[in-house]
């Protein structure tokens, strides 16, 4: 999908029909009828063809005057996806609006550090989001609220900071005009974590290749302990002091666990989380093209999980890291053949040497290939 406006509508509906988890996340279904969007996954019944409509995010849907469904919670979808490869603009923009760029800063301001225009941001998030760079920054803060209302013990004050409210009041206005109810009334008892720090679980889309991605981080000189991967929090490079541990936990979603003397710095935190252990890939679209090379397609069938552990300073966004040459790729041979797996060639260039593959072995393997065709 290149744009928001190429969405197909009814095979959204279909994929609805069906619970269609491979689509969780890359669309959210709107429900004319009752004002709410949900998930393609939700567990309610539903609604008739004609009175739904589907847009490409969340954004979009709370742009439009919907509000998110209470029982799928459209906070806990993978990330949004598939806008991924499309804009490496929108890509950077939507890494530094997940980290607070918009909390406290406008729109130009967020442009200027993209090198672009305000306008042109504008247009590019129309075309791929569907919906405003603004209404996108509200829209993480409600649902990074909603997260924090349902999985922790905040108190709705400290909900309000950690997820990047100007003010106590703002985020009491901005829920009672979403869900017509104070955001104390959202939280369910015996939800909530106890523990110490806040604890929350982050989602991704499987498969995920976990063995790899600890490896890769023991490796690099990470602290990790068995699948536990920590980090201490400055006040310098994080805006807070503390730590931040990641865990695996159920199938598609980590447990973090942050500990900060201001919450402030909490969704900075959590976009750099989600930064290091690439939780916004998407495996099908990686898995579909770099299988068109015939050499990558059965290394991408033995390990369809693989990710790219992402550095906690980058503000470089996910399409740059995903896409960027390395030293594997200054093989003149690995480089020219590269360009065809775009925008995945970090990954490509990965899967290679994982199996211990170099530019002159790929030349003996298509001169054999082309011996037997002969």
């Amino acid at each position: 999908m290149e744009n928001a406006h190429e969405l197909d509508q009814e095979a959204c509906y279909r994929a609805v029909l069906t619970r269609d988890a491979r689509f969780d996340g890359r669309f959210f279904g709107c429900v004319k009828t009752t004002g709410i969007y949900c998930r393609p996954v939700c567990p309610a019944r539903t609604p008739k063809r004609e009175n739904m409509v589907f847009v490409v995010s969340a954004a979009a849907a709370e742009e439009a005057g919907f509000r998110a469904c209470l029982r799928c919670r459209p906070e806990t979808a993978p990330d949004m996806g598939a806008w991924r490869g499309t804009s490496n603009t929108v890509s950077r923009a939507l890494a530094l609006i997940e980290a607070g760029a918009l909390d406290e800063g406008d729109v130009d301001g967020l442009a200027g550090r993209l090198g672009v225009g305000e306008r042109h941001l504008r247009r590019l998030f129309r075309q791929h989001l569907g919906a405003a760079p603004v209404s996108v920054a509200q829209t993480r803060r409600v649902l990074l609220a909603k997260a924090l209302i349902h999985q922790t013990d905040l108190s709705m004050a400290q909900v309000a900071l950690g997820s990047g409210f100007g003010s106590v009041r703002r985020f009491n206005e901005t829920f009672q005009a979403l869900y017509g109810r104070p955001p104390s009334a959202l939280r369910r008892r015996g939800e909530r974590a106890h523990e110490g720090g806040v604890r929350l679980s982050l989602s991704y889309r499987p498969p995920y290749d976990r063995d790899a991605m600890f490896a890769a981080l023991t490796a690099r000189g990470d602290a990790v302990e068995g699948r536990r991967w920590s980090r201490p929090l400055t006040k310098d490079v994080d805006g807070a002091g503390g730590s931040v541990t990641v865990e695996p936990a159920e199938a598609g979603r980590v447990s973090v666990c942050v500990e900060v003397d201001d919450l402030k710095a909490l969704p900075g935190v959590l976009a750099r989380v989600r930064r290091v252990f690439d939780l916004s890939a998407d495996p099908d679209a990686i898995g579909r093209d770099l299988s068109a090379d015939p050499a990558l397609k059965p290394l991408v069938e033995a390990r369809p999980g693989l990710r790219l552990p992402g550095d906690w300073i980058d503000d470089g966004g996910p399409d740059q890291v995903r896409d960027a040459p390395n030293d594997r790729l200054n093989d003149e041979t690995l480089a020219v053949r590269a360009e065809a797996w775009r925008p995945w060639r970090a990954y490509g260039a990965l899967h290679l040497a994982l199996a211990g593959i170099s530019g002159a072995d790929l030349e003996t393997m298509e001169k054999d290939d082309a011996k037997r065709a002969a």
